[in-house]
């Protein structure tokens, strides 16, 4: 995963400090994560002020009282970063251009447990378009009056060689991958500032980002999660190989990958979505309170060799 970078907000009330954290994987294969962090003085969800700190396990994992958006939630990475938050109490909006989510997503609404004080919801936007990304992430700000946090996990991929793409492939690719990312943050952003929640924005970016794929033509997908590091470094935090269903497809039409991905890497094996939910957990919560500038990278140690 990657880390995060430090930046100034201008004042909104009174001065406050934005720190920016990346974090993720690989194109389909491990995810990264890029995070935005504001501090002021009426930071953080109900529950979450310093006093009594250690009266409780995990205290700094505690997502009790906050509001927190995943996109591409509907299915694969982005839906078990969502559960990984629900499961710390938070109230979880997934956004997907879906119609309906897919039945994982019902499966995991299945799994909730009451007790825990956390909800999983569904709302249906694409992250490409503007106006409507923004009313349905005010429309969820304005009805708890807060919004605490964003993993951006929405992205698709295209398996093409460079000299096959098409200006038009290219652009339709970078407005999901990129441009989409980027309205969801400052979107998001835009909300936190108003309500004055301190939280995280996450960008799941990817090794993709590092290193080239071998076996894999997608040089349009490996730049675009290139440019959510820097992006994450000028906003704002980032993961070897995770099989989402995006990626269970890539095996399927490039005979031999799967071996080849599992070895380069010194575990052998390919990355679950599962692996990096303490991951997407821990760029929200308050233990990664003085991560920035830094990179995060869990892959299996595909990138140590």
């Amino acid at each position: 995963m990657l880390a995060s970078s430090f930046s100034r907000i201008g004042p909104v009330g009174r001065p406050r400090t934005a720190l920016l954290q990346l974090r993720g994987p690989l194109s389909g294969k491990e995810p990264q994560f890029i995070g935005l962090r504001f501090a002021h003085d009426n930071a953080g969800p109900p529950g979450r002020d310093r006093e009594n700190v250690g009266s409780k396990r995990f205290r700094d994992f505690d997502l009790a009282g906050g509001v927190f958006i995943v996109t591409g939630g509907a299915r694969g990475l982005g839906l078990c970063m969502a559960e990984a938050l629900v499961e710390a109490g938070g109230k979880v909006y997934c956004l997907d251009r879906l119609s309906e989510p897919d039945e994982s997503f019902a499966e995991a609404r299945r799994r909730v447990l009451p007790e825990f004080g956390g909800e999983l919801h569904y709302r249906q936007v694409d992250v490409r378009e503007s106006e409507p990304l923004d009313s349905v992430i005010t429309g969820i700000a304005e009805q708890h009056e807060r919004v605490d946090g964003l993993i951006a996990a929405a992205g698709i991929q295209k398996l093409c060689p460079a000299i096959s793409y098409t200006a038009a492939d290219a652009a339709d690719m970078l407005r999901t991958n990129y441009t989409g990312v980027l309205l969801s943050a400052t979107a998001t952003a835009c909300q936190m500032l108003r309500y004055k929640t301190h939280g995280s924005i996450v960008l799941t970016a990817s090794i993709s980002g590092l290193v080239a794929n071998k076996g894999l033509d997608s040089p349009v997908y490996n730049s675009s999660k290139a440019a959510l590091m820097q992006l994450a470094r000028n906003l704002a935090m980032d993961p070897g190989h995770v099989v989402t269903p995006m990626v269970e497809r890539n095996p399927e039409e490039v005979e031999g990958l799967r071996k080849l991905w599992e070895g380069e890497n010194m575990l052998g094996r390919l990355a679950k979505p599962e692996e990096f939910k303490g991951a997407g957990l821990f760029s929200l919560s308050r233990a990664s309170g003085f991560m920035t500038g830094a990179n995060l990278v869990i892959d299996g140690g595909h990138t140590a060799w």
